[in-house]
């Protein structure tokens, strides 16, 4: 009777899988001087960031990493789009919005693979630096930080994965450690 109100093992796993992963994004060493602003905007670069590079691993694995791919991408739609119902955008604004962080989500994402898959840690700051201003070499720790995180998740299979999802250490300028 009250079957809809459970819940599939994989739904479960998908939900701690994409937690993680947002914890991961909010680190509070990530923010502050030569890391993300703690702004809106600054969480959802963070949260690109982080997802793309768990993309990437995922991609290098045998199946069914493909299927988990596909479900970390949905769900982080589904909670950014209820992020923005929360923030009071009404049912006529959030396609249009949703359409935005798509396009915005997926511009990122290649552009920042592009720099990461060459491993330029300069290409990745100056890619940082569009999206939040100020100069390149201001994110030079962030990038190094991306490129130590893609080794550390390159180390992991899929069960290791679900298990935890670890990123490196960040120790960015301005004293963070």
């Amino acid at each position: 009777m009250l079957s809809f109100l459970r819940r599939s093992s994989r739904e479960r796993v998908v939900d701690r899988f994409h937690a993680a992963v947002v914890d991961a994004s909010r680190d509070p060493r990530l923010f502050g001087d030569g890391g993300f602003p703690d702004t809106i905007e600054g969480r959802f670069e963070s949260l690109v960031l982080h997802v793309m590079l768990v993309l990437r691993r995922l991609r290098n694995l045998p199946a069914p990493a493909g299927d988990m791919a596909q479900d970390l991408v949905d769900t982080v739609f589904a909670h950014l789009e209820i992020a923005l119902r929360e923030s009071g955008v009404g049912d006529m604004g959030v396609p249009k919005r949703m359409k935005k962080l798509g396009r915005a989500f997926y511009d990122r994402t290649a552009k920042y693979e592009a720099a990461l898959e060459a491993r330029d840690p300069a290409s990745l700051a100056a890619e940082l630096a569009k999206r939040l201003g100020g100069e390149a070499a201001t994110y030079a720790g962030l990038a190094e930080y991306c490129l130590a995180s893609e080794t550390t998740l390159a180390s992991r299979d899929l069960d290791g994965l679900l298990k935890s999802v670890d990123f490196s250490v960040p120790s960015l300028s301005g004293g963070m450690s």
